[in-house]
């Protein structure tokens, strides 16, 4: 006899197959079908679907797919919740709604309807696949949380189905806890949100992810995640694989190479590296989302002998660094983000040099331009992936991909935000090409280019050559070597970096040439023949221009090159030679002591990426003002007229010296004006959209590296001298209330480690400056001045930006009755808009947060609001607006639960406002354009309800 076990506890079930029943104690299911479990028995389930409870019958336990849920009530009332995320209930629901609804488009034929939600279907069971999986991060979990919800809303308005109206994070707005005009808002925003999409995809032709796109183009920075499978090329010895990003439109490298060492006999040289050869190229932005095309490519040099045919190995010189190959993808769609399959190999071909003068950047430029290669084969196997984020966001989200042990191929160039603390001193070295004249050799030279670095006294720099990220630094650098060509092109890009920079400005690259011989001991015998060298510091104390330099070929003997005071006084370049008033021909040259200018020329290129050394003089005397303090008015007038690029790559250092001549002048004002102008310069670079991404690097500076106690007392000082003179120096005053935020934060900020350090000591007269500040302004927005009106526009603008941090070290009932005061002080039929938004603004501060702020702040704008109501015919359309808005967040914050109303608000506003409200809409008619003000009234009818 067989025994049925009863469930221990509640289980329930949903049909994944369709179970046709064959005698009468079988239960017939079809897929989706949810069961209710009361016994088992092996294989064998027995119990009932949930929507035919009176039919009890058995079936297959592998047809059933068990989910943990809940019952609540009971009887007819009971109701089964399934215990997982509700996010996948959600998804699950909405899978059951458009499937009903999928079935009747292909019953009524319509095509490309059932297509369309067919693909939305697959594309909802995918990802509550992933997310019920449980395998995913919280970074991949909160994006493929936004990607569900986007669909989910999409489909929903696509099928004419009602709108669920979401917060930010995407989780369903509870209405019992939402007030009307927060659900209303976000009901308005996601049907914008959604119709944009609906027209951005009828307007794309191409599958192209657009929220995915959108999340890139509005990343600061990113990065491209690469990880090197295998290489399959027969190379025979010894090569370095460099990778690196290239534009194949300007023909140039944008970022650093990636070295893998590989070796003869097919793998990694560094056996720990196996199946860990990752690499991550950050700094990409947004001017790298805009280029028409970006290609991943692959050099591959051979280190070994000069000929690979040549097989006695003990004759010939080894260690020669020979051209072999490329491989080139194009991968301009996975960084704007149009692909993006991470566990997707890719293989990209090998092409191998042709012939002895086939450089490896000519390859490069014919196989973009190929429409094939003939690979045989041969190629490199990758995955990519796209990462947002800069090196130190992306090691916090991804830490699964990218490590420590992960290499850091950065970009040619600065990334768009350069944090404070993320030093940088890389000058990076192309060598383009050279002519060589062969001498006294029958065919030209095999031409090896070594560069090194030294200081002025000649000692050599070891470690700081870094040929690509993933490989330590070296002493020097040895270049490709193109057999018996007259004018090899090398196009060989090499990082020269320093720790210190005192020391750095006193260095020389040195490059010097030797003919290597294929034979190891007619190689032996080769010397030097010529040299090179370049000064990293000008005379006027800035760093090597960016761009290409041609550099003077010396002759010497090869002893003689050793001793670098033989050439350091000599031009470097031929520019210097014709400054200097040297000849180019050479004749005439008696001053080069036992050195000649040779026939022959050689090129580089560099590329400065510092936080240290900076190319623009007038930037550099202000770093340096110490060094000649009788230059520091003409340098701090100069800073103003710095291209604002160069500004912002050294922002904290140049911070740093406005503060320290503020701090180290306390006993004189004599400079503070200037700092002042210069600080609101910076803020202004960084409110301009072409920085705005810096506005992060600025808090950050406050916050951490900012120290200048004693700086309070100045900016208040300054700031109030330009609003007591207002109608003259309407101009300055303009620029310094568009930066009040940020001056605020560095007077606050300065106050707050004043109080650390000396206890609150002149806490008396901070107040007092602050309120004489607040006076001045009091003082000008009454005043009658014809040419201020801007700036009393912009004080309304900008003045309720300072509340937040003004609160951590004012009173704030206090702070309420200074902006009370403000407002008073705004003349009469003037400026009504900007006054309005102002009040707004007050509102969605801390202050109004506040009970006691509230009590000084309520009575003022309900004031307000009745005096302008009542003028509503004087009105035009955006005061009306204005005053609705107004109103509607007054409401909107009382009913939060954290703040909420008294009975003393409600009266205010029912004394005030009710009666004015109904007025309003009741004068203005049927016809009236103000739309706005019907909505006013319900909005504070249905608050009205909710709140009492």
């Amino acid at each position: 006899m067989t025994r049925w076990v009863p469930t221990k506890r509640e289980k329930y079930g949903v049909a994944i197959y369709n179970y046709d029943a064959r005698g009468e104690e079988e239960l017939s299911l079809q897929i989706g079908d949810t069961v209710h479990i009361l016994e088992t028995y092996e294989d064998w389930y027995r119990g009932h679907r949930l929507r035919r409870k009176s039919k009890k019958g058995i079936f297959p336990a592998c047809y059933i797919h068990l989910k943990d849920a809940t019952v609540e009530g009971s009887g007819h009332k009971e109701t089964i919740i399934p215990t997982e995320l509700p996010l996948v209930q959600e998804v699950t629901t909405t899978l059951r709604e458009w499937a009903s609804i999928w079935r009747d488009l292909y019953v009524g034929d319509k095509r490309e309807m059932f297509n369309t939600v067919r693909d939305m279907i697959y594309n909802l069971i995918e990802w509550r696949s992933q997310i019920l999986s449980g395998t995913l991060p919280q970074d991949e979990l909160s994006e493929l949380k936004q990607k569900v919800t986007s669909k989910i809303d999409y489909g929903n308005k696509y099928l004419g189905l009602d709108l669920v109206v979401r917060d930010i994070d995407g989780n369903i707005l509870d209405p019992d806890l939402s007030s009307t005009i927060s659900l209303y808002r976000a009901h308005e925003a996601a049907s914008k949100q959604i119709e944009d999409r609906i027209q951005e995809e009828k307007s794309q032709k191409q599958n192209i992810d657009l929220s995915r796109q959108a999340k890139f183009a509005s990343t600061p920075a990113f990065a491209l995640f690469v990880t090197l499978k295998n290489v399959v090329c027969k190379i025979g010895e010894d090569a370095e694989v460099l990778m690196s990003l290239y534009d194949p439109l300007e023909s140039k490298f944008i970022s650093e190479n990636y070295l893998v060492k590989w070796s003869s006999s097919g793998l990694v040289k560094d056996i720990d590296q196996l199946h860990n050869l990752r690499s991550v190229f950050t700094d990409l932005g947004s001017e790298d989302l805009k280029r028409e095309k970006i290609s991943f490519v692959c050099q591959i040099v051979r280190v070994g002998r000069m000929e690979l045919r040549d097989n006695n190995t003990k004759k010939l010189t080894s260690g020669l660094r020979r051209p072999f190959g490329v491989a080139v993808m194009d991968v301009t769609d996975i960084i704007t983000g149009k692909m993006d399959d991470e566990d997707k190999q890719h293989f990209i071909p090998f092409q191998p040099v042709a012939g002895e003068s086939d450089f490896l950047q000519s390859v490069i430029n014919k196989v973009i331009t190929a429409k094939e290669v003939n690979h045989k084969g041969q190629g490199l196997w990758v995955t990519l992936k796209l990462l947002p984020g800069d090196i130190h966001q992306i090691r916090k989200d991804f830490p699964h991909l990218v490590d420590r042990s992960t290499a850091v191929a950065r970009k040619m160039g600065f990334p768009e935000i350069i944090m404070p603390g993320d030093v940088r001193n890389d000058i990076y070295v192309t060598l383009v090409q050279g002519d060589f004249d062969k001498g006294n050799k029958t065919t030209p030279k095999n031409v090896e280019v070594t560069m090194s670095v030294y200081d002025e006294d000649g000692k050599r720099l070891e470690n700081v050559i870094f040929p690509g990220a993933g490989d330590d630094g070296i002493h020097e650098y040895k270049s490709v070597i193109y057999y018996q060509v007259k004018q090899p092109r090398w196009f060989e890009t090499i990082k020269q970096q320093s720790p210190n920079t005192q020391k750095s400005n006193r260095r020389h690259l040195r490059f010097t040439f030797r003919h290597r011989s294929s034979q190891d001991s007619k190689d032996k015998s080769e010397k030097i023949f010529a040299l090179s060298f370049v000064k990293l510091m000008r005379y006027d104390g800035t760093t090597l221009r960016d761009g290409e330099h041609d550099l003077i070929v010396y002759k010497a003997e090869a002893k003689k090159f050793e001793d670098s005071s033989l050439y350091l006084n000599l031009p470097a370049t031929k520019m210097e030679l014709e400054e200097k008033g040297y000849s180019t021909t050479g004749k005439n040259n008696q001053n080069l002591g036992n050195c000649s200018i040779s026939k022959d020329s050689f090129q580089i290129c560099t590329l400065v990426c510092s936080t240290k050394l900076t190319q623009n003089v007038d930037l550099l005397g202000l770093l340096k003002w110490r060094s000649n303090t009788s230059l520091l008015q003409q340098n701090l007038r100069q800073l103003m007229k710095v291209d604002g690029g160069e500004v912002v790559k050294f922002l904290q250092d140049t911070l740093d010296a406005l503060f320290n001549i503020m701090m180290e002048n306390s006993d004189s004002d004599t400079f503070d004006t200037l700092v002042f102008d210069a600080l609101v310069f910076i803020i202004g670079l960084i409110a301009d959209r072409k920085f705005q991404h810096f506005n992060p690097v600025l808090e950050t500076y406050i916050r951490k590296h900012f120290s200048a106690t004693l700086a309070y007392t100045k900016l208040t000082k300054v700031l109030k001298n330009y609003v007591d003179n207002a109608d003259k120096l309407t101009e300055q005053l303009l620029k310094a209330m568009k930066a009040l935020e940020y001056i605020f934060k560095f007077i606050v900020r300065s106050r707050v480690l004043f109080n650390q350090l000396y206890e609150n000591k002149g806490e008396a007269d901070f107040m007092e400056s602050l309120r004489h500040l607040f006076t001045s302004f009091n003082n000008m927005m009454n005043s009658g001045a014809e040419n201020t009106g801007m700036v009393k526009g912009a004080a309304l603008k900008y003045l309720p930006t300072i509340v937040n941090d003004v609160k951590l070290v004012f009173d704030a009932k206090e702070l309420s009755k200074l902006f009370t005061e403000f407002i008073l002080k705004v003349p009469l039929g003037r400026l009504v808009k900007q006054k309005l938004d102002c009040m707004i603004d007050i509102v969605h501060s801390d202050l109004f947060s506040h009970h006691d702020c509230r009590e000084i702040l309520l009575p003022l704008m309900t004031e307000q609001l009745k005096f302008h109501l009542e003028k509503r015919d004087e009105m035009k359309r955006e005061e009306l607006n204005a005053c609705c808005q107004l109103l509607s967040d007054v409401l909107e914050v009382l009913y939060r639960k954290d703040v909420g109303p008294t009975q003393w608000h409600m009266q205010i506003i029912m004394e005030k406002l009710l009666r004015t409200v109904n007025q309003t809409v009741i004068s203005m008619g049927h016809d009236s354009p103000f739309i706005v003000s019907t909505a006013l009234k319900l909005y504070f009818l249905l608050h009205l309800m909710f709140v009492l």
